[in-house]
């Protein structure tokens, strides 16, 4: 059999660390395929012109990043389940479990995450400037660079985003709270989809804000029912993730954007719009900070599209707001690290991050489709290329009692509970985090195991 000879001269730092990515890159390209034997470490450096040690120091690297084995008396062999990917949560399999952890929206697994991000640290450690930008204090808003690259990937996604309007956070949730601590004085009410996004429900919780749940119907947030609370109370903030809701995936219709826009001028309201769950521009509708710029922020994040260690976004704030976020930031943190934020604009600047975003969208959409073909007949909310599915059970059937019996088999969903906001009783549903499998097989392993489930006689039957 021909020895597999990778080709090295287009990758920069150390060779062993290039042997290790070259390993990475072929199995991601199927070059290499599970528990295939790595050649012997001597005939590889014969053939790459380097020492026995560089390659002994390249496979370790490649073992260390969990793509191949040494097995004693052997040789390496590439694992099966392929390399492992970075993310901001707990892996949804873990070595000696089974758990097949459906409760955490992640973006799908691939190995271009963590070639992508040793790609960036190599370039970054040979990279004099951003050596010095790393040890320099920079502007509490983010340097102008920094912005001006966030801000040209940002309109390459389809949200175009002047760079003078940008402030870099330290991801979608430092965004929420950094923007409910600056504009809201305890006390003051916040307005959400009566589902909505935990993390807003905390962050306003942590400002000592109150929270009012409004009805939401297939279009998005009811308008009748928000402008009835403006009569009783009007909202300081209204929270929204109008392209695809956490944890639902309805989108808030064109008409209904407008609706919100007049009443959110008519009361004065300023408007939290957070685009951090990613979806194809074709899917969106009119950013809300388009529609009414003056009293709109956005919140993104790279959480959902590159990696959720990277804890970086931006938040997009009306010009006259920004010295006073920017003060608020510096309070806290004083600024972003400049490393991280430099990371970042390296690796949205080369082709894999495109490539990768590419990928992440045909795969959502295969595996909702998978969702489709398991759960025909059951009432599903969700986006084509979205990451989540919303679950309503059957009559009868109890989200507490679904989730214990699903966990005792090996798999975790999410009930309503942490979804509500105020006193309201949460609905008869479970969230579907289809993204955070470890691939098709699993997930469809998962679905098998509620749709028994779910068909199982003693759970259908239960009393309300």
């Amino acid at each position: 059999m021909t020895i597999w000879v990778p080709t090295l001269e287009h990758i920069t730092g150390p060779r062993y660390r290039a042997i290790a990515q070259a390993i990475g890159d072929a199995i991601t390209s199927g070059e290499l395929a599970p528990d295939d034997k790595l050649p012997p470490q001597r005939r590889l450096a014969d053939a790459l012109g380097v020492t026995v040690g560089t390659v002994t120091r390249g496979y370790a690297e490649a073992e260390h990043r969990g793509w191949v084995s040494a097995r004693v008396g052997s040789g390496t062999y590439v694992k099966q389940r392929g390399p492992a990917c970075v993310f901001g949560g707990q892996p949804a399999t873990r070595a000696g479990d089974d758990t097949i952890d459906l409760s955490l929206s992640l973006p799908p697994p691939h190995p271009l995450r963590e070639q992508a991000m040793s790609t960036a640290l190599s370039a970054l450690s040979t990279s004099a400037d951003a050596l010095r930008r790393s040890v320099a204090y920079s502007s509490s808003q983010g340097s102008d660079h920094h912005r001006v690259a966030l801000s040209q990937w940002l309109t390459q996604l389809g949200m175009p985003l002047n760079a003078e309007e940008l402030l870099i956070t330290q991801g979608g949730q430092h965004g929420i709270s950094l923007t409910l601590g600056t504009l809201l004085r305890p006390g003051e009410l916040v307005a959400a989809d009566a589902l909505t996004y935990p993390g807003a429900i905390s962050a306003a919780q942590q400002a000592h804000l109150k929270v009012v749940g409004i009805p939401f119907d297939q279009d998005g947030m009811c308008m009748e029912a928000l402008e009835a609370q403006c009569a009783r109370q009007p909202p300081r903030l209204i929270y929204l993730t109008p392209d695809q809701n956490n944890p639902t995936g309805l989108c808030l219709s064109e008409a209904r954007r407008e609706q919100l826009v007049a009443l959110a001028r008519r009361y004065d309201i300023w408007l939290l719009e957070d685009g951090v769950q990613y979806l194809p521009v074709e899917q969106r509708g009119t950013p809300l900070y388009q529609l009414a710029p003056e009293r709109t922020l956005f919140v993104f994040s790279t959480a959902k599209v590159l990696a959720g260690g990277l804890r970086m976004g931006v938040l997009r704030a009306p010009p006259a707001l920004l010295e006073r976020l920017a003060a608020a930031l510096r309070a806290q943190s004083w600024m972003v690290p400049p490393l991280m934020v430099d990371l970042v604009c390296h690796w949205v600047s080369q082709p894999t991050a495109h490539e990768l975003l590419a990928w992440q969208t045909q795969e959502l959409a295969a595996r909702q489709q998978i969702v489709t073909d398991y759960l025909a007949g059951y009432s599903l909310s969700r986006q084509p290329n979205g990451s989540n599915v919303w679950l309503t059970l059957p009559d009868g059937v109890r989200a507490l009692e679904l989730c214990e019996r699903l966990s005792q088999q090996g798999v975790k969903v999410t009930n309503a509970e942490p979804f509500c906001v105020g006193s309201a009783p949460a609905p008869q549903a479970v969230r579907i985090c289809i993204g955070a499998a470890a691939d098709q097989t699993a997930l469809k392993r998962a679905l098998a195991i509620l749709r028994a489930s779910l068909e199982q006689p003693p759970l259908a039957t239960a009393t309300v």
